[in-house]
């Protein structure tokens, strides 16, 4: 706003002594000061309220003013409830200096002038960015891409003062505004994703509000243009792959103005995205022919010509044809029938990203396809890597969703699971059916395991872990039961530990010393520990058979 229009606001009982010649000064905001160096709280454009506690006689005036033009300030208002009327040598000072100053009538109070202030350069500044907004939402749709989310959250930053991230569903920083300083950290992120995802399943009207470790921060949602809950059957369908704004700010309070221009930016990021999203249509063409022809049985020349094209799409200049791992995700909900193949393929893509890599674009080297409710990935590896490492190099089940369970739990909880199966690396277009069945498997042995999220290796597949999840729940009670609930009620009436002691003695492989060594136990002690299970029991644990009944009951316990 202009210097002009405070002076013409009679509400404010502004008096002008010096300046006439610069009211068309723009004023970017408001600071009220009584120290004799404020420089340290200036940043330029401010309009100064003073009470003239800093003046102590003459000579106090020119310094202080000296110091408030070096500071870009615009103008100084100086209040007559103190002193009545502006010391004459405030009004020299300013004159000398070509800064505007005001009089400020004793009836008028300093907030007042600030609440003015605040509430007209805010709405200007809405203003001027809703018009920003707007011709980048038009250059955007009618041309090349305008720059990606940093863009929009840099005028944000810059226009309204605001900090602000855009997040992953499962909570990885996909950009943030200079303005925002350092990175969220990651902790952070997961539990904004979490709590978006939590909103929006009970129903609960965007923004969503989240107060974490003191500070305030507003949530919305980015969603797909092509493809938002108004024109899906189901909420659910979108809620796994939509994006989310977070603003540090308190939403609650804002006017609809304010909030209109934030859907506008979450649209104009949505554009950006879907602008991604085409551009990945290579990589996802590619994966979906390569399975059509792994599924259909098609000839291993045949496959392999196909990876040949893809294999520079996903690993540019690598010279060396590279090895492959298929991964197989499925999201489930239950007791619905619910299109989840593309929330599949959009979360596979999300979750196979390294968690620490910003930006928008982090899937250019994986080729995700859907087939029914099922998404696909294939994964390449440089075949040097593959041969050095052997089998686990690549993919692991075992971290795979480390960094984003929480997240997706909490989107999931109630009615949905997420499950996924790893195949080993293979090296050859014959070895692409076979990698394909095993992560079909695989996943099949993580959704028969508790939980929301889970997810299962080839490396379970040859080992006692593979049967236990299909055993029957009364089987797997009684057999457990037999064996270690004699164990347990004996430990809950004496405190002996007598189950932490089998599960050591067993991990130990029966050896005596090296048990004895974990438990911090003398040999003897052990020995009757030891007999005491077997007593209560009827096993015993010298024998093979014996020891394989007590590691399959506390591993199905």
């Amino acid at each position: 706003m202009r210097l002009r229009a405070l002076l013409d606001t009679d509400a404010l009982g502004l008096k002008l002594l010096g300046g006439e010649e610069e009211l068309d000064r723009t004023v970017r905001g408001v600071m009220t000061t009584d120290l004799r160096d404020p420089s340290r709280y200036l940043s330029g454009g401010e309009l100064v309220l003073t009470g003239l506690a800093w003046r102590h006689d003459a000579e106090d005036s020119e310094p202080f003013v000296r110091i408030l033009v070096q500071q870009g300030v615009t103008a100084l208002a100086a209040g007559e409830a103190e002193l009545g009327d502006v010391p004459n040598d405030l009004v020299t000072a300013c004159a000398r200096h070509r800064l505007p100053l005001f009089a400020v009538h004793e009836s008028v109070a300093f907030a007042t002038i600030t609440e003015h202030v605040v509430r007209q350069v805010s709405g200007e500044r809405a203003g001027d960015l809703a018009a920003v907004v707007d011709r980048h939402r038009r250059m955007m749709t009618s041309g090349p891409a305008g720059g990606g989310p940093d863009v929009v959250l840099d005028l944000l930053g810059s226009d309204l003062d605001l900090r602000a991230w855009v997040l992953a569903p499962t909570g990885r920083l996909i950009a943030g505004s200079k303005a925002a300083g350092p990175a969220l950290p990651a902790e952070t992120c997961g539990r904004l994703a979490a709590e978006h995802l939590t909103a929006t399943r009970t129903g609960r009207r965007a923004p969503h509000r989240v107060l974490l470790g003191g500070t305030t921060y507003s949530l919305f949602p980015i969603r797909s243009t092509g493809r938002s809950p108004q024109t899906a059957r189901d909420a659910r369908e979108t809620l796994l792959s939509d994006w989310l704004l977070a603003v540090e700010a308190d939403a609650g309070d804002w006017a609809e103005e304010r909030l209109d221009l934030l859907h506008g930016v979450t649209q104009l990021i949505a554009v950006e995205r879907d602008r991604r999203d085409a551009a990945r249509t290579v990589r996802r063409r590619l994966a979906q022919e390569v399975l059509e022809l792994v599924q259909t049985g098609a000839a291993p020349a045949e496959i392999a010509a196909r990876l040949r094209v893809a294999a520079p799409v996903l690993l540019p200049g690598l010279g060396a044809a590279p090895h492959w791992q298929v991964i197989v995700a499925r999201v489930d909900w239950d007791g619905d029938e619910i299109e989840s193949g593309p929330v599949a393929q959009a979360l596979l893509e999300e979750i196979l990203v390294d968690p620490l890599a910003a930006g928008p674009e982090h899937s250019d080297r994986i080729a995700v396809a859907h087939t029914g409710d099922e998404a696909i990935a294939l994964v390449p590896l440089s075949a040097v890597a593959a041969e050095h490492d052997g089998s686990e190099t690549g993919v692991l089940a075992d971290v795979l969703l480390e960094s984003v369970r929480d997240p997706l739990t909490a989107g999931l909880d109630g009615d949905g699971h997420l499950t996924l199966g790893v195949s080993a690396a293979v090296h050859s277009a014959e070895g692409l059916r076979g990698a394909l069945e095993e992560a079909r498997h695989a996943r099949r042995v993580a959704a028969a395991r508790p939980g929301r999220v889970c997810a299962a290796g080839h490396q379970e597949l040859a080992s006692h872990v593979l049967l236990l999840p299909f055993v029957p729940d009364d089987v797997r009670r009684a057999f457990t039961a037999r064996l270690l609930d004699p164990l347990r009620d004996y430990d809950r009436r004496h405190r002996a530990e007598l189950i932490p002691t089998l599960e050591a003695f067993l991990d130990c492989d029966g050896s005596w010393t090296r048990c004895a060594g974990r438990l911090h136990l003398h040999v003897n002690t052990l020995r009757y520990r030891v007999g005491r299970i077997e007593q209560l029991t009827g096993r015993d644990l010298s024998r093979l058979e014996d020891k394989l009944d007590f590691f399959l009951a506390l591993r199905m316990s």
